[in-house]
C-alpha cells in the first residue's frame, strides 16, 4: 500500500536496526483518514471470506480494526492482556511474548463473544515474530472459530514470524513488508 509506505518513510523513525516507531500516525496518535485506507484495503483483500468477526489484542489493533470492521459490517472483539473485574470467569486464555514491551502478558477474551459460528479476521498493527498473531490464533482454536486470515499494517519481514506462519499455511496480508531498516539508511520495503 503505497500510501501507507510514504507515510513510513516521511514520519517514521527508526530506533536501531529492529523498532521502527510510528506513534505519530498509527498507535499513539492515530491518523483517522489513513486508517479509513487501511481498513478499505483490508476489505478488498478479505472481502469475498464471510468475516462475520474481526479480533485484535489491546490497544496498538484496536482503532484499526474498529475502522475496518466499519467496511465488514460485523463487530470487533478485543483480546484483553489483563483480567478486569468486570469479566467473569468464562474466558479463553492464552499467553503473549511482546517484542515491543519484552513481557509475557496473560490475555483473555470472554467466551461470548467467539464461537464455531465465527469466522474471524485478525487485524494488528505490526507482525514480527509472530507471537501477539499466536496467541489471538490460540483463542480461535479455543472458540473452535475459523480463522480466514490476518490483515498485518507493518510487518519487519527480516523477523521469522510471517514466514513461519506463512509456511503454516496462515494467510497473512501485510499492507507494507519492511526488508530492513537502520537509522542510518531508513526503511527498505520488501516489495
Amino acid at each position: 500500500m503505497e500510501l501507507l509506505k510514504r507515510r513510513i518513510q516521511e514520519d517514521g523513525v527508526v530506533k536501531g536496526s529492529d523498532v521502527l516507531k510510528v506513534d505519530s500516525f498509527l498507535n499513539h496518535q492515530m491518523d483517522i483518514a489513513l486508517f479509513q485506507e487501511i481498513g478499505k484495503e483490508f476489505y478488498t483483500r478479505f472481502a469475498d471470506c464471510g468475516v462475520n468477526k474481526i479480533l485484535t489484542i489491546e490497544a496498538s489493533g484496536i482503532g484499526i480494526a474498529c475502522i475496518t470492521a466499519q467496511f465488514f459490517q460485523c463487530p470487533v472483539v478485543f483480546a484483553k492482556k489483563s483480567k478486569t473485574s468486570n469479566l467473569d470467569d468464562s474466558l479463553y486464555h492464552t499467553r503473549v511474548a511482546s517484542f515491543t514491551h519484552a513481557t509475557v502478558s496473560d490475555v483473555v477474551a470472554a467466551r461470548a463473544y467467539l464461537g464455531p459460528e465465527d469466522r474471524v479476521l485478525i487485524i494488528d498493527d505490526f507482525l514480527a515474530n509472530g507471537e501477539a498473531l499466536r496467541g489471538l490464533m490460540d483463542i480461535l482454536r479455543q472458540a473452535g472459530a475459523e480463522l480466514v486470515g490476518a490483515g498485518i499494517v507493518i510487518e519487519k519481514a527480516f523477523q521469522p514470524g510471517g514466514a513461519q506462519l506463512r509456511q503454516e499455511g496462515v494467510r497473512i496480508e501485510s499492507l507494507a513488508r519492511v526488508a530492513s531498516m537502520s537509522e542510518a539508511e531508513g526503511v527498505v520495503f520488501a516489495d
